[in-house]
């Protein structure tokens, strides 16, 4: 059975962005983190663990120059703030068209939400990344609403996160399924009540 048969039972699919639409390499990222000197990245944030520092910058409550002067003194690194940043996106790659074009297929079907733990510089990145593919689209724009960790003070896996937005949207839990690749945020959802699906690598929503 593919994935949009077994989808039916469900009227609202709420997608993660990272690892889903958006491909990601966290290797380039802690690879261009060491190269300026904070050769302890692994440490500080991984697809699944993120420091406190982290953590603030996801949920929008440090800015990014509080950020990198917080990680130069975590990692005794005398990166510059453009050198911080530019290492940062290095993970972000691009959005594999087919998989865009599945997700602009279905939203005619469901009641469809994207649900991602992500930051400003990110945020930033990414959509001018879609602007630029698309011809000048928004990438938003595909759901009801993106709810972004950064925007919401809330980020995954913890389960006031997907509360909150089962709570706004009203939605009920048991006809709502939440789609992630880490297995992390997919154990936060189960916690809330969602369905869930955990897509591994190297599958994919198609």
């Amino acid at each position: 059975m593919n994935l949009f048969c077994s989808m039916q039972q469900y009227k609202n699919i709420i997608f993660d962005l990272g690892g889903i639409f958006l491909n990601l390499d966290f290797k380039k990222t802690e690879k261009a983190f060491i190269d300026i000197g904070i050769r302890n990245f692994h440490e500080l944030y991984s697809q699944h663990h993120a420091t406190d520092l982290f953590e603030l910058l996801e949920t929008g409550k440090i800015t990014g120059k509080e950020f990198c002067e917080q990680l130069r003194m975590a990692s005794g690194a005398n990166a510059t703030d453009e050198d911080i940043f530019k290492a940062w996106g290095a993970m972000l790659l691009h959005f594999p068209q087919e998989r865009l074009e599945w997700l602009d297929a279905i939203k005619h079907k469901y009641s469809i939400y994207l649900f991602s733990n992500t930051n400003l510089p990110h945020y930033h990145t990414f959509s001018q990344m879609y602007y630029k593919q698309s011809g000048g689209k928004d990438f938003n724009s595909f759901f009801i609403k993106a709810y972004y960790s950064h925007e919401m003070g809330l980020r995954k896996p913890y389960p006031e996160s997907f509360i909150y937005i089962l709570n706004e949207q009203k939605l009920d839990a048991s006809e709502t399924l939440f789609i992630d690749d880490t297995l992390k945020n997919i154990e936060g959802a189960k916690l809330a009540g969602l369905h869930t699906l955990h897509i591994v690598s190297p599958a994919t929503v198609m």
